[in-house]
């Protein structure tokens, strides 16, 4: 018999974070199939404006609880308005083009979404103040998340039959939010940390609906300080990481995650695009972040490509179309160097 495979994506997987810089479904479609055929995505186009963003995103998938745009940001509604009917309109177009470019597609494929803690701390009661401030209001954004995270995978599960689904829970604030430095609406003051039972229970319930629906949970964390830990113990079974953020203090949690058999996303190329002097003419230096990382964690250089996947640090939808796609390129390339070369 076959065993079957640890990890959700082939061996020397490249993907996406989300984001790119152009405003066709179409030409994003064809652009993610085309240069990631390993791990495609489901593109977010935030260049289309308000309801093509990542809170806006979000916001097309909340069971019950409607959103509508102020000039501060995404704040709550007291019924769904041309706003919300905007954002799901874009998700609807976009689904609409993966299903024309990937009906046929077998294998993994991931989305994305806006996590608990950071949507927490990005949208606004209708008093103006975050959701983060209000314990009662953040449960419910919380479960609002999770019921409309459940139809957002059976419907794309039925536009994708043979597609393996992968759900990237992204939590950019969460660092920020654990330690208390998420201003209130006037900026005078800080909204106090959550509490740690609370933010690991949402987290864990999430990873959960994910698994339950039948698909494999992620979560991605670029900035400074994520807790690859408390990652672990939720029960995501990736970690999409920026390679650059990681030092040795990170080390045990990594390695503990990956005895687990958790998967790693590692950011391995900007944003913005590649740096100069570090595209496919120097792969080396992409790829020596993951290279010593796995040295120190002192796993088996044969197991990297299975567990790694190569990807941008986050969206690039800071980058040019060019640069964007000179990024998918370089982190193809790169997840081939870590399968033929894994050893430095």
């Amino acid at each position: 018999m076959t065993e079957p495979r640890r990890y959700p994506w082939p061996a020397a997987s490249a993907t996406g974070m989300g984001s790119y810089p152009w405003t066709d479904p179409d030409e994003a479609a064809r652009t993610v199939f085309g240069e990631l055929p390993d791990l495609p995505h489901l593109p977010e186009l935030p260049a289309r404006g308000a309801g093509a963003d990542t809170v806006g995103r979000a916001a097309a998938l909340l069971a019950d609880l409607p959103l509508e745009v102020q000039p501060t940001g995404w704040r709550v509604a007291r019924a769904p308005g041309r706003d919300l009917a905007r954002a799901r309109s874009f998700l609807s177009w976009d689904l609409d083009a993966v299903q024309r470019h990937g009906a046929a597609f077998q294998g993994a494929f991931k989305l994305q979404v806006a996590g608990p803690w950071t949507l927490a701390a990005a949208v606004e009661l209708r008093g103006g103040e975050r959701m983060l401030s209000d314990h009662g209001a953040a449960a419910d954004l919380a479960a609002s998340l999770e019921e409309g995270l459940r139809a957002h995978i059976a419907e794309v599960a039925g536009r994708l039959p043979g597609a393996r689904l992968l759900v990237q829970v992204d939590e950019p604030g969460l660092p920020a939010v654990a330690a208390g430095r998420v201003p209130t609406a006037s900026g005078l003051r800080r909204i106090p940390a959550p509490d740690r039972v609370r933010v690991e229970e949402r987290l864990r319930a999430l990873a959960a609906a994910v698994a339950d629906a039948g698909a494999v949970p992620a979560v991605h964390c670029c900035a400074e300080g994520a807790p690859v830990s408390l990652f672990h113990r939720c029960g995501f079974r990736a970690l999409a990481l920026d390679a650059a953020l990681l030092g040795r203090g990170d080390d045990e949690a990594l390695g503990t995650a990956l005895e687990d058999g958790v998967g790693l996303i590692m950011g391995v190329v900007p944003g913005t695009g590649p740096r100069r002097g570090e595209g496919l003419s120097d792969l080396g230096s992409t790829v020596d972040p993951v290279r010593e990382l796995w040295n120190r964690i002192g796993l088996a250089p044969e197991a990297l490509a299975d567990a790694v996947v190569c990807a941008p640090a986050c969206g690039l939808a800071g980058a040019s179309p060019d640069g964007a796609r000179e990024a998918l390129a370089v982190c193809r390339a790169a997840a081939r160097v870590l399968r033929d070369e894994p050893r430095r």
